[in-house]
C-alpha cells in the first residue's frame, strides 16, 4: 500500500496535455475524489496527513494543472481553461462522477467546473476559497508578492507567511507543515515555473474581477472551510459562499489562516472523510 510520500507519479494524455498525476486508494471503489490544487502548487504540495487520511476511507487523486509541475503543455491564465482541462482529465481516468477537493484557486476551478459539468460532480470540499468577483480576490498578486518578499528578507518559506497567522500557534503549525511537506525524499514533483505562476496570477484576478456566478443552481453538499484570518483569500469569501451556497455546510477554524485544513488537519481530516462517505 503507498502513501502520499511514495505514491508514483504516473501520466495520461488529455486535451493535447500530458497530465502528471498521483492516486492512493484505488481499492476503496466508490466515488474517487479529485484534489484541486492552490495556486503555484504542484503534486508535493498537498499536505501528506490530509491525502493519506483520506485515502485510508477513499480513492484519492491528485494531478499538476497544464503546464505546471510534470505536466506538459503552457500554462493556462484562466480559470474557466484550468476547469476544462480539470474536465478532461476526469473523463481521461474514466470517471463517471467525482467528488472534489479545491484549496484556494482549486475551489475556483471546482466552482466553475460545477457549473459547466454538474453530473459530474457528486460532493465538494471547498478550502480557502472564494466565489467569482470576491472581497479581495483581485489583489492576491499583491499579498503573495509582499509575502515572497517578507520570505526572502527572513530566510523563511513564504508559504510561513502566507498560510498561517503570526501568533505562537500558528508559527509552529506552519513549521511543522512545512516539515512535512518534505517527507518525500525520492522522485519529488518539478517546481512551477515563473511564467506558470504569472499565469496563475493573472488567472485569480480575473476571477476576482469576474462577474459573480448564480451558485443558487449548484445543489450538491458542499463542505466549506476556512481559517478564522486568512490572509489571500479573506475569511468573509468562505462566509460567502456558505451562505450562496444552498446545500453547504460551513468550518471556520480559530487562529488559523489560508492553511486553515493543513493546521488542523487532525479535525479536518474525520469530517471530510465523514461528509465523503454520505
Amino acid at each position: 500500500m503507498h502513501r502520499w510520500t511514495d505514491a508514483p507519479t504516473k501520466s495520461i494524455f488529455a486535451g493535447g496535455v500530458d497530465f502528471a498525476y498521483r492516486e492512493l486508494g484505488t481499492h476503496h471503489g466508490g466515488t474517487p475524489v479529485v484534489f484541486l490544487v492552490h495556486l503555484a502548487a504542484v503534486l508535493d504540495n498537498w499536505d501528506p496527513r490530509i491525502m493519506d487520511g483520506i485515502a485510508a476511507k477513499h480513492h484519492v487523486v491528485a494531478f499538476d494543472n497544464r503546464g505546471v509541475g510534470a505536466s506538459s503543455g503552457s500554462p493556462s491564465d484562466s480559470v474557466e481553461q484550468m476547469a476544462g482541462d480539470a474536465i478532461a482529465f476526469i473523463q481521461a481516468m474514466g470517471f463517471g462522477q467525482v467528488d472534489l477537493f479545491g484549496l484556494s484557486m482549486g475551489g475556483m476551478i471546482a466552482q466553475e467546473i460545477v457549473l459547466k459539468a454538474p453530473q459530474l460532480v457528486r460532493r465538494m470540499i471547498l478550502a480557502a476559497t472564494g466565489p467569482a468577483g470576491g472581497e479581495g480576490i483581485s489583489t492576491v498578486a499583491r499579498v503573495a508578492h509582499w509575502d515572497l518578499l517578507r520570505g526572502l528578507l527572513t530566510g523563511q518559506d513564504p508559504k510561513q507567511f502566507l498560510f498561517f497567522t503570526r501568533t505562537p500557534g500558528g508559527i509552529e503549525a506552519g513549521k511543522a507543515f512545512l516539515a512535512r511537506l518534505k517527507e518525500r525524499s525520492e522522485n519529488r514533483d518539478k517546481e512551477i515555473t515563473i511564467a506558470a505562476y504569472l499565469a496563475q496570477l493573472r488567472a485569480v484576478k480575473a476571477w476576482g474581477r469576474k462577474h459573480p456566478a448564480d451558485l443558487s443552481a449548484v445543489r450538491q453538499p458542499v463542505l466549506i472551510v476556512n481559517g478564522d484570518d486568512d490572509r489571500m483569500v479573506p475569511t468573509a469569501n468562505s462566509r460567502e459562499l456558505a451562505r450562496r451556497l444552498p446545500n453547504s455546510t460551513l468550518i471556520i477554524y480559530p487562529d488559523a489562516g489560508h492553511g486553515g485544513v493543513f493546521q488542523f488537519h487532525a479535525d479536518f481530516v474525520p469530517r471530510a472523510v465523514e461528509f465523503l462517505g454520505r
